[in-house]
């Protein structure tokens, strides 16, 4: 198949999986007949297919590249690759690395990766590999015990930025310009101050998210407000903005963002603490993150996880604990398709969505009949 026949094959198939779960969130039947290359589809409905991982540790970080390929990173300094679309998946754990949590991992292909640790001081690592996983080289330790770092990304292959709870009382920032193979602490001075227990939550590798060549959002919580910062500079300089997901205390506030554009995005967050409600738990942005929008329709509990589908405007994913939810009109009303658990979900260019949370379990989204 050429370039053009599999863009066009991954769109449709993204446009079908939209149309099957408008069905399902109109409240007709959950089943649809849509085609894909001229070809009709079996009657199904959107859902999650569990592979195999042959692990319990529990996956915050997800990282897939297409369909075939994907990594996560978790608990116990687990890391595991697959590139036949979840069938088998090889532990490609960093050696000696037991002891570490990995939340966040960001792939640029199915031999290069970079995987943050979280923790106080020394726990705070990227490591990143070049061979798929065979060796590890360790580019960055924290030595300072007052950070804790929470999430990375990447604005391209080259230029990242990482960062930690505020230390002096404003968020820490590294950035790197060659991959991960080195990092350097951004200056403060353009960043503001915290609010007094304001932080970033490392649930799901979502925190700290790029889009473009130099746009970058934090999302915090923790503090008297949810807030999200904007840099439009690759970390030098931040403005933050209030959100509607309720704050004031350590558990609850913005967990994830994701934006499909320099301007569209949804946070997600809510109360992590089991049994306790989550009112409130969406908002949208249309402005870059300048004001933002509380959902009309939020999802029913905590999420911590967010994706917009590929190839649409408006189709997103939530994902948490107790469920998964889906948005069809760009974040403003939210219904549940699944309640399996996950911590955190991505989508892929050529149309593939991925899930990734407790005790071992990373899916694909499916088609089930």
């Amino acid at each position: 198949m050429t370039a053009k026949g599999k863009t066009r094959r991954a769109v449709s198939v993204v446009l079908c999986a939209a149309a099957v779960a408008g069905a399902v969130l109109a409240g007709g039947p959950a089943h649809a007949e849509p085609a894909t290359d001229g070809e009709a589809r079996r009657t199904a409905a959107p859902g999650w297919r569990l592979t195999d991982t042959g692990t319990d540790a529990r996956f915050r970080g997800l990282a897939p590249v297409d369909a075939r390929t994907a990594w996560a990173a978790g608990s116990k300094g687990t890391v595991l690759r697959t590139e036949d679309g979840g069938s088998t998946w090889r532990d490609v754990s960093p050696p000696g690395a037991g002891e570490l949590e990995f939340r966040d991992v960001e792939a640029f292909d199915g031999r290069r990766a970079v995987v943050l640790a979280i923790g106080e001081g020394e726990a705070s690592r990227v490591l990143r590999t070049e061979d798929g996983g065979v060796t590890w080289t360790e580019s960055f330790r924290n030595t300072d015990p007052r950070a804790f770092y929470d999430c990375i990304t990447f604005f391209d292959r080259r230029h990242g930025l990482a960062m930690s709870d505020p230390v002096d009382g404003r968020y820490r920032i590294l950035s790197t310009a060659d991959g991960g193979r080195s990092w350097t602490v951004l200056p403060d001075d353009g960043m503001p101050a915290a609010l007094p227990g304001e932080a970033g939550f490392a649930a799901s590798g979502q925190c700290l998210v790029s889009s473009g060549p130099k746009d970058v959002w934090l999302a915090t919580g923790g503090g008297a407000t949810a807030r999200v910062l904007h840099s439009a500079d690759r970390g030098l300089t931040w403005t933050a903005t209030p959100t509607t997901i309720p704050a004031g205390d350590p558990a609850r506030g913005v967990f994830a963002l994701a934006f499909r554009d320099r301007r569209h995005g949804i946070a997600v967050g809510g109360d992590y603490r089991t049994g306790e409600p989550s009112p409130q738990a969406a908002a949208v942005t249309a402005d870059g993150g300048q004001s933002w929008r509380q959902a009309r329709t939020s999802p029913p509990a905590y999420r911590s996880g967010v994706a917009w589908l590929p190839h649409t405007r408006s189709a997103a994913l939530a994902v948490g604990p107790t469920g998964t939810d889906l948005t069809l009109d760009g974040g403003r009303t939210w219904r549940t398709v699944d309640t399996g658990s996950f911590d955190t979900v991505d989508c892929t260019a050529d149309g593939s969505c991925w899930a990734s949370g407790e005790k071992g379990r990373v899916a694909r989204l499916s088609w089930r009949p």
